[in-house]
């Protein structure tokens, strides 16, 4: 069997030893695996409104899917998804919130505000990282906790003074559709899927048909080797964790911009550039696996919602059989052993 087989068919076993293991927990702990998953499959497809939800899922899904896996492919590790989609989702409703102007200047000036502002937290641990020789994964993992309480400190003092969030923002910097939302039976569906498909397509043509993108991924292969070739080492690096930090920001813009429209006192993460890293890992850290991964998961969180109330069973199981789908990938050297074995069984 080919690489290129292998890297389509060893995420799709993952997600079956998933589910089935997932199942198996199901029937263990005394609940109707069936109606279970029935019930999953409902929420998620039985109505065109569980259907627009779900894309609005995928949106910052994939977005913050690509953050990860644009920093993996230039051999960093960037963990710190989830604060840089914070600083973004701020900094979007903070341009909404401020600024009157026309929708065609005070949109994309808002995205660009979030994606900017994703950017500049990734910056410090790219500087650190290239200057410093600091792990970017000690940095991110901090800088996720400051981005949290930093964001929290500047909406309870500076945008919203009595209040645990802002305004709303300005009609004209939102991304809500009416026509989506009435295709969907006025689910929260809006026009940032064409934002993330796009960015889909603006990391595969600069990583696989650009010459900085060749640079990038030089320089994650083999350091040493790049600087050899006249590439600049610390340069790439920076450059690599900004692009990965400006995915992260806008995925805090579809949040911002699109689903809510404000920004609010966090009492925790929202977990959705976390899940990017899952997302990232299943999907093969490469474009198109990364829209197939966010619509799994995407499917599943929404699809949760529904099985306490049509089937009695409590929907953190899918967050149980989402936990075993990312342990079977990050195994998947297994897989792949497994495979193996079997083509050459099949070849004898």
């Amino acid at each position: 069997m080919s690489n290129r087989m292998k890297n389509i068919v060893v995420p799709l076993v993952a997600v079956l030893l998933g589910v089935l293991v997932g199942t198996i927990i199901m029937i263990a702990t005394g609940y109707n695996a069936g109606s279970a998953f029935i019930a999953l499959w409902n929420g998620a497809f039985g109505e065109i409104y569980y259907t627009g939800e779900v894309v609005r899922q995928v949106t910052p899904y994939i977005l913050a899917g690509l953050a990860v896996a644009f920093a993996f492919r230039t051999g960093l590790f960037n963990i710190g998804v989830e604060g840089q989609l914070i600083v973004g989702w701020l900094a979007a409703v903070w341009v909404g919130v401020a600024f009157e102007l026309p929708k065609f200047i005070h949109l994309p000036l808002a995205v660009l505000a979030a994606a900017t502002a994703g950017a500049l937290w990734a910056f410090i641990p790219g500087l650190l990282k290239a200057k410093f020789k600091v792990h970017e994964v000690i940095v991110t993992i901090m800088m996720n906790y400051v981005a949290l309480h930093v964001t929290n400190y500047i909406i309870r003092t500076v945008l919203s003074e009595k209040s645990d969030r802002t305004e709303m923002i300005a009609e004209s910097a939102s991304l809500r559709s009416p026509f989506l939302e009435g295709l969907t039976d006025y689910s929260r569906l809006h026009w940032g899927i064409l934002i993330a498909l796009a960015c889909v397509f603006i990391m595969w043509f600069l990583l696989e048909k650009t010459t900085k993108g060749y640079e990038l991924r030089a320089v994650g292969f083999n350091q040493h080797a790049s600087e050899y070739a006249g590439m600049s080492v610390s340069r790439n690096i920076i450059l690599s964790m900004v692009i990965s930090g400006a995915f992260a920001g806008l995925a805090g813009a579809m949040e911002a911009l699109g689903t809510f429209g404000y920004a609010a006192i966090k009492g925790g993460f929202t977990g959705v550039g976390f899940d990017g890293i899952a997302v990232a890992l299943l999907g093969g850290n490469g474009p198109i696996g990364i829209i197939f991964a966010a619509l799994l998961f995407g499917s599943l969180k929404v699809g949760a919602l529904n099985m306490p109330l049509e089937a009695g069973v409590p929907n953190e199981l899918v967050d149980i059989i989402i936990a075993l789908i990312v342990f079977f990938v990050a195994a998947s050297y297994m897989i792949r052993i497994l495979i193996d074995r079997i083509s050459k069984k099949g070849v004898k």
